[in-house]
């Protein structure tokens, strides 16, 4: 059987959330497709270069330094392509934007290797697969539904992250929270990776800096629907933010704690937040310049039934409640 060669040709300026990193770390966050000890292969084979010297895997990379990547990769380290529907809602030769289904999950990884949003994509765009993180430039949870953009040359690539960056793309989210909350407010908390539990992610003093708005769209019994607008982009962001505030995410099995009926509850909500098995996150709106041509573009995309469903649920809860306590 031939050995299947897939050339990886990837060039990325480094961010200053990443600046005074080691250069092995910084590149494993950029490409987490590939293991560390890939990565450092290249770096010593001198198929990774940056500013194009040859460096060590320990070195320390500075703003705006660039890393290029020209290597090879061999048998089955190679991203298979899967024909899975995607939903598409705009693309041309630059950019690709998708409404995400929740289950989904982004990237190929340990255990996720086949079934990912990059296999459809490679399906749909087998130039993709030339590019860092096959144009992902942000990602949305397996179980987070909603709108994301995905770069096709390199130029785009370049730009959108470069809009991530300086905060200028913006992102909104419909979330369903714990709680009742009485109005809007800011959260501006530094996340890192958790001390003990590292799959997790936590509030630490020595994390990046991070800050979610969010707003209170309806008040519930013991529940709130809220939208929440990003000015950085941290891995769970939303959920570690709105845990912290003490207001976990409906159905979060990682942040938020076991179903918590509101006082009073009945059976059909009880069953309908049983039923709810993800964290009730939704992209809504993606806003950003086009690549080429600089016009201001937006997309959005409504909750999918499983969220709209657990708002009737609880709307329709609310209603029952107010009708019981009516004075006669």
């Amino acid at each position: 059987m031939n050995e299947i060669r897939t050339t990886i040709d990837a060039q990325f300026n480094v961010s200053a959330d990443d600046s005074g990193q080691r250069l092995d770390q910084v590149t494993a966050r950029l490409l987490p497709e590939h293991s560390r000890s890939r990565i450092q292969g290249w770096i010593k084979s001198g198929e990774l270069t940056v500013n194009g010297r040859t460096v060590k895997a320990k070195d320390k990379v500075l703003l705006h330094d660039e890393i290029v990547i020209a290597a090879t990769v061999l048998g089955d380290d190679r991203w298979r392509p899967e024909a899975i529907d995607l939903d598409i809602l705009f693309e041309d030769d630059q950019i690709l934007v998708i409404n995400k289904p929740a289950g989904l999950v982004v990237h190929p990884a340990a255990g996720h290797r086949d079934g990912t949003l990059v296999n459809a994509l490679l399906h749909h765009a087998p130039e993709l697969d030339h590019l860092p993180r096959a144009g992902i430039v942000h990602r949305l949870d397996k179980d987070t539904s909603g709108v994301m953009v995905v770069a096709r040359s390199l130029k785009a690539h370049t730009a959108l992250v470069k809009q991530l960056q300086d905060r200028s793309m913006g992102r909104e989210y419909d979330a369903v929270v714990l709680g009742e909350l009485t109005g809007g407010g800011t959260v501006d908390a530094p996340m890192g990776r958790h001390p003990q539990q590292r799959k997790k992610m936590a509030i630490v003093r020595s994390g990046k800096p991070a800050v979610t708005h969010y707003r209170l769209l309806q008040r519930f019994p013991g529940h709130s629907h809220i939208r929440c607008k990003l000015e950085t982009g941290r891995t769970h962001q939303i959920r570690v933010h709105m845990a912290h505030q003490h207001h976990a995410l409906v159905g979060d099995p990682v942040y938020g704690n076991r179903v918590r009926p509101p006082k009073g509850a009945d059976d059909a909500i009880i069953e309908a937040l049983r039923q709810f098995r993800r964290q009730a996150l939704h992209a809504r709106l993606l806003t950003l310049d086009h690549p080429v041509s600089g016009e201001r573009m937006t997309w959005q995309q409504e909750m999918p039934e499983d969220m709209q469903a657990l708002l009737t649920a609880l709307g329709d809860f609310r209603d029952r409640q107010s009708a019981r306590n009516a004075p006669l």
